[in-house]
Formats: C-alpha cells, structure tokens, sequence
C-alpha cells in the first residue's frame, strides 16, 4: 500500500461517515479508495480495475469518463457552472426542461428541478397534496403506497416507503399513509381510504430495495385505469428504472403508462452530476397559479447549469447510439449465464436490472469475494445486484459472469 493510500484511508477513518453503512464493520477493514473510472470499469488508488457492476448504486449509464458527456461538463463549467433559478432562467435548464417534457408531449408538460431522487419524490408528493388542498379537494390529504417499497431519504419520501429499517424512528411523521402489497388490495381499500387520497406511488415494473422484484404484468397499466376512476394522483418513482434500464427510455413506456408524476434522478446526467426533476401535467401547474397558490419549495442549486449540460450531453448519447435497443438481448445473456451456476438460486430481471438470490446470510461474504476478483456491487440482504452500464460489451460480460462462477 501507498503512502498516499494509506493517508486517504487514514482520513477516512478520522472524519467520513459513509451512507447506509455499519460504521463499526466499516472500520475493520481498509476502504477501497477509488480514483478514476473508464467505461464499465473503475479504478482504486493502486491501480486494480474493478468492473463496476452496479453502475455506482444504479446512477453510470454510459460508462465513465464519456466523451461527450464529459466536453459537456468542461465547457459548460468554463461558462456558469450556477446560477439562481429563484427570479432567473440559464439556457441549460431551459433546454433540458424542453427535452425531457418531449418524451411525453401534450401530456407531461412541465419540469420541476431539485437535487436527487429523494427530493424528486418529495417534490411530487408536496404538489399532489398541496394541489389537492387548493383546488377544491380538501379532505384528500393521504398517500397510498406499497409494502417494501423504497422512495428515498428526505422526511415525505422516507414516508411512503416501506423498508422498516430505512425509517425505523420517523417513518411517517408528517403524512397519512395507506399501505398495500398489490393491485388487489388498492381496490379492496375501504372507500374512506380512497377519497381521502390524494396520490398512489409505485416504483414501476420492479421494486429496487425489495431485494428486485418485479410487478406482474399488466400491473402498472391496471394501477393507471383505478387511479383515474377514483381521481387520485399517479406518482411513478422512475429514480432507478429511468434512462434506458428496462429496455424503454422510462420503465412506465414499457405498459404505455403516463403518469400525473414521473420522478427523475439517478440516470439524468449518466452518473456525472446530481440533478433530478419531476415532470407533471399543465392542469397540475394551472393548479398553483396565482400569489395565494404559489409552491413554495426549492432548493440553492435547483436547475444548475453545470448538472443540465451534462443531462443534455447524457441525452444525445442516447441518440447516437442504439444503448437501448441491446439492453434486453444482453440482460437475457446474464440471466442465461447465471443459470448456469450453480451457488445462483432464483434469478429476478427487467431489462438489465437483475437480481439474484444467494445461500441465506452468505450475501455480503459474495460481494467481498467478487471485489477480490475485481467485481463491485451491493447486496440487498442476501440478493446480488448486476445493474451495470449499459455500454457493457460481451467481453465484460463473460468477465462479471467468470467472477461470479468462481467466488
């Protein structure tokens, strides 16, 4: 180990408290320091590659370090890197608010920016609650949400979801949660339930921390007709399903769903930049106008130049290249090649989202001995995680799935 390795680890240890992490395990061991990352692979301080297989928690779509992507970036922050969007407008949010409302047009017509999928969600939630309370639906003043799901950390989004020990202490301070586990008990909800709702959130076609999980088919479509019988607010969390992962630009393309929400992170700029946004319907924002209906939320870097430059760069990638159109033929590769090991016990995907279940408690002991071989992802209890770039070639491929046959 380096000097200067040994320094970083050092000051890691002394001042960084790291995200969803057991800071006692944590100290046991030395950090992986990472410096550079390179299409699907990244880099630690002394020079080993590691192939990174969950796309650095779910957010690098076109490799590291792309080109376009990158220019972008540099020429952007050489111009304005920020500026308020409280009272002014930079041509980059501008542009990106255009582009992103395209993929919907006459339907999801307006862009509200934040920071990350967890304001995202909580912006969405804010608006269907508050819309509801001035425009004529007073006593709709609840959410409907899902058993295991996950939507985030901040207060409102940490409410919805439904993973005990991500909110065990705060979990619903705040808001009216009604919980159900599948289509059939939305519509077995009692009807003082349903007129008090204002919205209904679901991670579309798979629920991520739910170990990756998918939806029946034909669920999402069937949530969509009872949310506009009843006149409650669809929220689709497509944080991690966004951006090509399913096969679709957005997961909710894959049943020819629109939502009334449709909530944005992780993918937005390719994993370069934080920046989210949530996209919504005009007769939502016809609701907030006027001084007494006014939304007042956001934050000190909401719609940053430097962010949506990279989010347009990210978006012409997509054009130049056919990244979606392989997405099911490789993610079926994996799936056929894990089948093939046998330590690998049920196998869940959706386009190149996968899942698989491991021996009971082992789930952590295989992602350390995938880092030995030069694989990085997470477990989800004792289910492993390949989420990679969608730039991952055959050859990288054949790499993961040779790691994973020998650990």
């Amino acid at each position: 180990m380096t000097d200067q390795t040994a320094s970083w680890i050092a000051a890691d240890r002394r001042h960084a408290w790291h995200p969803f992490t057991d800071q006692v395990e944590w100290e046991k061991s030395d950090p992986l320091i990472l410096t550079r990352g390179e299409g699907v692979w990244l880099f630690d301080s002394e020079g080993k590659r590691y192939l990174d297989a969950n796309s650095s928690i779910w957010t690098n779509i076109h490799g590291h370090g792309n080109p376009k992507i990158v220019a972008a970036i540099q020429e952007q922050a050489a111009r304005l890197c920020h500026s308020s969007f409280l009272g002014f407008a930079n041509d980059k949010a501008s542009e990106l608010a255009e582009r992103l409302c395209a993929f919907f047009p006459n339907q999801l017509t307006r862009c509200f920016f934040s920071d990350d999928g967890s304001t995202a969600l909580e912006v969405a939630l804010k608006m269907s609650l508050q819309w509801s309370q001035q425009n004529g639906k007073e006593e709709r003043t609840g959410v409907i949400a899902f058993d295991h799901a996950y939507h985030g950390d901040t207060l409102g989004a940490s409410s919805v979801g439904g993973v005990s020990r991500f909110v065990k202490g705060y979990g619903e301070a705040g808001l009216s949660v009604y919980r159900v586990s599948s289509l059939e008990d939305l519509r077995a909800l009692p009807e003082i339930v349903i007129k008090t709702a204002s919205a209904v959130v679901i991670e579309p076609l798979i629920q991520g921390v739910n170990q990756m999980r998918p939806w029946p088919k034909g669920m999402l479509d069937g949530l969509r007709a009872w949310t506009e019988e009843k006149g409650i607010h669809l929220i689709l969390d497509e944080v991690m399903t966004g951006f090509g992962r399913t096969g679709k630009m957005f997961a909710c393309q894959n049943e020819e769903v629109v939502p009334d929400f449709l909530c944005l992170a992780k993918g937005l700029t390719g994993g370069t930049m934080p920046l989210a946004a949530t996209l919504t319907r005009e007769e939502i924002y016809e609701g907030f106008r006027g001084p007494e209906k006014t939304f007042y939320y956001g934050h000190s870097y909401t719609g940053n130049a430097l962010g949506c430059a990279a989010a347009l760069a990210n978006l012409e990638v997509f054009e130049e290249s056919q990244v979606i159109e392989e997405v099911e033929r490789k993610g079926a590769l994996i799936e056929s090649r894990l089948r093939e090991i046998s330590k690998v016990l049920e196998i869940r995907r959706v386009g190149l989202v996968i899942g698989f279940d491991v021996a009971q408690g082992t789930g952590k002991e295989v992602c350390q001995a995938l880092k030995n071989e030069g694989v990085l992802t997470r477990p989800i209890l004792d289910t492993i995680v390949i989420m990679p770039p969608l730039v991952i070639s055959e050859e990288e491929i054949d790499y993961l799935l040779d790691a994973l046959a020998v650990v």
